[in-house]
C-alpha cells in the first residue's frame, strides 16, 4: 500500500457504489454461474448487508475501491456457519484496483473487529473459482473446514482461521 487508501465505515450514500462494485467485481465469473442474471441481481443488493453487518469501505481518490462486510458473533448468518463465529462477507475490489493489497487490507480489518469482539476464530466462504482470493485467504491462515451448497452451480466451502 502506498498510503493513499483509507478505510472507513459504510454510509447510506455509499449504497449505489457498493452495489455496482459487487457486480463489477464478480463480472469475470459470469460464465461460470448457471444463472448469472440471478447472481448479478443478488450482487446488486450487496449494500443490504449493512442491515446485519458492518461494511468497511476502502476509499482512494474520493472513490470506493473495495468493500467488505464484517458480520459479528451472534449476528444472523447462513446456517453453514456457527452462529457464534464472526464472518467475512462479500469482499469485493474494483477490478481496476486489484493487485494493490486491498483485499488483504479489508480482510485484516475484519480480523481486527473479530479480536475486538473477543473471538478466537473468524470464518468466510469462498469458491475455487476465486483464483486470487482463495490463495490469499489460505496464505493468511484460513483453512478449509467443509463444503457448502453450491451457488448457481458454483462450488463453495467454509474456511476458518484461528486468531492469535
Amino acid at each position: 500500500m502506498d498510503g493513499t487508501v483509507a478505510l472507513r465505515a459504510f454510509r447510506a450514500d455509499d449504497e449505489g457504489q457498493v452495489d455496482r462494485l459487487a457486480v463489477a467485481a464478480f463480472q469475470q465469473y459470469s460464465g461460470l454461474f448457471s444463472d448469472w442474471p440471478a447472481m448479478a441481481a443478488g450482487l446488486a443488493c450487496s449494500a443490504e448487508l449493512a442491515t446485519k453487518a458492518e461494511i468497511i469501505i476502502a476509499e482512494t481518490g474520493g472513490r470506493i475501491a473495495g468493500s467488505v462486510g464484517y458480520c459479528g458473533p451472534d449476528r444472523p448468518k447462513a446456517v453453514y456457519f456457527d452462529q457464534a463465529w464472526p464472518i467475512i462477507r462479500m469482499l469485493v475490489v474494483d477490478p481496476a484496483m486489484r493487485g494493490k493489497g486491498l483485499g488483504r487490507l479489508l480482510s485484516e480489518a475484519c480480523m481486527v473487529k473479530a479480536r475486538r469482539d473477543r473471538s478466537t476464530v473468524i470464518a468466510l466462504h469462498t469458491s475455487p473459482i476465486m483464483t486470487v482470493a482463495l490463495p490469499m485467504y489460505q496464505r493468511m491462515g484460513f483453512e478449509w473446514l467443509r463444503d457448502v451448497p453450491p451457488i448457481h452451480g458454483v462450488p463453495y466451502a467454509v474456511y476458518l482461521k484461528q486468531l492469535a
